[in-house]
């Protein structure tokens, strides 16, 4: 059986392993954590260091974590990790991570800590939780939290009285993208993606760079794709890796894609190339939205975009000719510009002239298998409602605003917000303005910080709590949305080295001192999990012998009877959008220029590496080894005119004056002349992070403006210009 027919059949039959005693026979003999034992065992979990949660296969040898690898019965993974996955035993083994409870010795940000038990940190947390809660309510302690592993103290927060819970990846990523999918298809990708690049025919990346920031399915699937000939047609200012597999190539200027998009649908529509009988059957407003691409043509874009009418015609025609089997990408970090929810919008909108939403090649249906929750009590209610949007300023918002909650916490109003408790985010790092956010913390009377490494945002914490890895806890239960349907158990490895704990037994401690033990009737998490899993019925102990439960296989395309279903005002794809226009927004997406370049800088753009996770990972001994610092990507041509080469080190300046780190630059015909590129997450300074620390630059500390997109809140990046400062 060659190794595709047996990865299909592990799949198929995944489950039904448990019934058939199988699973320790596919994964090897299974090692309970915190027992070492001579030889070697492995364990079933997945993956944290990114927000994909692919299913892994830990293995221990003599007792200590040798490697990890991809569970081949995951739909996730495929059996495959990428890079930050194989690499996170560097988190396990890290010498700079957290290993104490600290409490703060001297004033916030100087890094000066008194370690204490357990029995202190959590104490003087509930100590200063309730005295929060006495003086402005239980609506004054907010969480700002990312992944999985924030659930149970969100739990803790909730019984606790609190409302006020956000994640960063909404206004600082993927908001304006689900948004603007919303308005148009009455639902948005999802997390991961429901694109179906597998069976896509046209692939078409506007500033997405598969292969760069590293999502494995995708990646997976993208380079399945490229094999079986999948015309890529990619436009980004940078000759990004998905570029080098691209058919077309379009160097476009930055901030013009909207204008790109109108060409694009301008030519499908006036040459007919768009999917007639789709965009009858289930379009809305389809003749007003004709009519307004009417003046948008190649020739009109080719001054915004810089790219020639026969590019933009010969691209629109290869999406035309390969349609619905072409898929537009909708991308995930979408916070570029602050019009970036009709930007968003006008790409949903190109593939629905397409007639890829629900279609084979296009946008699959995701499905999921049914779990009960766990039967706790109701929650308090509160009169106060949320701070971070106030009167629906940014009425297209369905999720908490993270520059919303920290406004509040800076003005007061609607109410004041005292208290920050932090989970797996490193806010200087995540929002925009590190000055803003360094001053709202300071007019906090708790910051609580939950984190495996000494991040900057724990640098200027009242309570550190040190929290084990995914690697060394459980997790609660993943049912994702996915074309497979599927449970996935994240389990222990191996055990926390130090002091360490799981986020669930902080979560439980902590309600305990804050008197709500009624909230916890389970002890330990092996219960939660095994009732849940048994009102399902599903056996937990054989999900941890698998790691993963497959469900029945469900339809995916509205040719294989799912029924569309589109949650929009006419039940309809909107091209016409009367919800933005009764809110006084343009009903079809308008193109505004985007600021002019100053004269002697270039425009900053970010972006991610395969081998790093936000800010998370550059302390990972295995992951920094690879890639221990970023560089700064400079046009050739413009690198020479500097008098600078491969390798220099220069200094970014912003239009604000904010002088960067020392960057090493990485000259190159790959970027555009007016525009430089740095991946997110170096230049660390917390004195904590040793390996780390100061190793290239932060662009967050560059990016000192944001224009805030008015739809739904977010905060548009690509809003700031440096100069470089050649050193002598």
């Amino acid at each position: 059986m060659n190794l595709f027919s047996r990865r299909r059949f592990l799949r198929i039959t995944a489950g039904t392993l448990a019934a058939a005693g199988l699973g320790p026979t596919l994964l090897g003999p299974r090692a309970r954590a915190g027992t070492p034992a001579a030889g070697i065992t492995t364990v079933p979990t997945f993956c944290d260091v990114c927000f994909w949660k692919c299913g892994a296969v830990g293995t221990v040898r003599d007792g200590k974590l040798w490697k990890l690898e991809g569970n081949p019965l995951d739909p996730l993974s495929q059996g495959r990790l990428c890079p930050r996955g194989t690499g996170g035993v560097g988190a396990h083994i890290d010498p700079d991570r957290l290993r104490h409870p600290l409490l703060r010795a001297k004033v916030r940000g100087e890094e000066q800590w008194n370690v204490v038990s357990w029995d202190e940190a959590l104490g003087f947390t509930a100590e200063r939780m309730q005295k929060i809660k006495a003086e402005y309510g239980p609506e004054a302690m907010a969480m700002f939290s990312h992944g999985l592993g924030g659930n149970f103290l969100k739990h803790t927060l909730k019984a606790y009285g609190a409302v006020n819970f956000t994640a960063p990846s909404f206004a600082q990523c993927r908001g304006p993208r689900d948004v603007g999918f919303r308005l148009t298809f009455g639902d948005d990708p999802g997390s991961p993606e429901r694109t179906d690049i597998a069976n896509a025919k046209c692939l078409v990346l506007i500033g997405s760079h598969l292969g760069e920031n590293m999502h494995n399915t995708q990646v997976q699937e993208f380079a399945h794709a490229v094999a079986n000939g999948c015309s890529v047609i990619v436009a980004d200012p940078r000759f990004s890796v998905a570029a080098s597999k691209a058919k077309h190539y379009l160097p476009i200027k930055p901030g013009t894609d909207l204008a790109l998009l109108l060409a694009w649908m301008h030519v499908l529509v006036k040459e007919k190339l768009y999917d007639v009988e789709y965009v009858t059957k289930h379009g809305y407003g389809f003749e007003s939205f004709a009519a307004y691409l009417e003046p948008f043509t190649p020739e009109w874009a080719y001054p915004e975009t810089g790219l020639s009418p026969d590019l933009i015609r010969e691209t629109a025609r290869e999406m035309g000719r390969h349609r619905p089997a072409t898929l537009v990408h909708p991308g995930r970090h979408s916070t570029w510009y602050g019009d970036d929810t009709q930007r968003s919008r006008a790409v949903a909108l190109l593939n629905a002239l397409l007639g890829s939403w629900g279609r084979q090649g296009g946008f699959y249906i995701p499905s999921s298998m049914e779990l009960p929750g766990y039967p706790y009590p109701a929650y308090p209610t509160s009169a106060k409602g949320k701070v971070d949007n106030p009167g629906k300023k940014y009425p297209f918002a369905h999720e908490a605003i993270s520059t919303g909650i920290r406004e509040a916490t800076l003005t007061g109003a609607p109410y004041p917000v005292k208290g920050w408790l932090t989970y797996a985010v490193n806010l200087t790092y995540a929002l925009p303005n590190e000055a803003e956010t360094l001053k709202a913390i300071e007019s906090l009377d708790l910051l609580a910080v939950v984190d495996v490494i000494p991040s900057e945002t724990a640098g200027w914490a009242d309570v550190v709590l040190p929290e084990a890895t995914y690697l060394e806890r459980y997790d609660d239960l993943n049912v994702e949305l996915f074309r497979e349907p599927f449970i996935a158990l994240r389990q222990p490895v191996v055990p926390a080295p130090d002091e360490q704990k799981p986020n669930w037994w902080i979560a439980r401690e902590l309600a305990t001192k804050l008197g709500l033990e009624q909230y916890y009737p389970w002890k330990h998490i092996e219960e939660y999990l095994e009732y849940r899993l048994k009102q399902g019925g599903y056996s937990f102990e054989e999900l941890k012998k698998t790691g993963i439960i497959l469900g029945p296989k469900q339809p995916r395309y509205f040719e294989e009877g799912v029924e569309p279903v589109f949650e929009t005002p006419s039940k309809k794809i909107e091209f016409y959008s009367s919800q933005l226009e009764a809110k006084g927004f343009d009903p079809i997406p308008k193109y505004t220029p985007p600021d002019p370049v100053p004269r002697g800088t270039y425009r900053l753009l970010t972006g991610r590496a395969p081998t790093h996770s936000f800010s998370r990972t550059q302390t990972n001994p295995i992951l920094h080894d690879v890639m221990p610092e970023n560089e700064v990507w400079l046009n050739a041509k413009e690198a020479a005119r500097l008098g600078v080469k491969s390798g220099d080190r220069v200094r970014l300046k912003n239009q604000d004056g904010v002088v960067s780190e020392l960057v090493k630059v990485k000259a190159t015909e790959r970027i555009r002349p007016d525009c430089v590129f740095m991946v997110h997450g170096f230049g660390h300074t917390s004195k904590g992070l040793k390996r780390a620390y100061r190793k290239g630059a932060s662009d967050s500390k560059l990016q000192t403006r944001y224009r805030i997109d008015p739809l739904m809140g977010g905060t548009g990046l690509n809003m700031n210009f440096v100069s470089v400062e050649v050193t002598s």
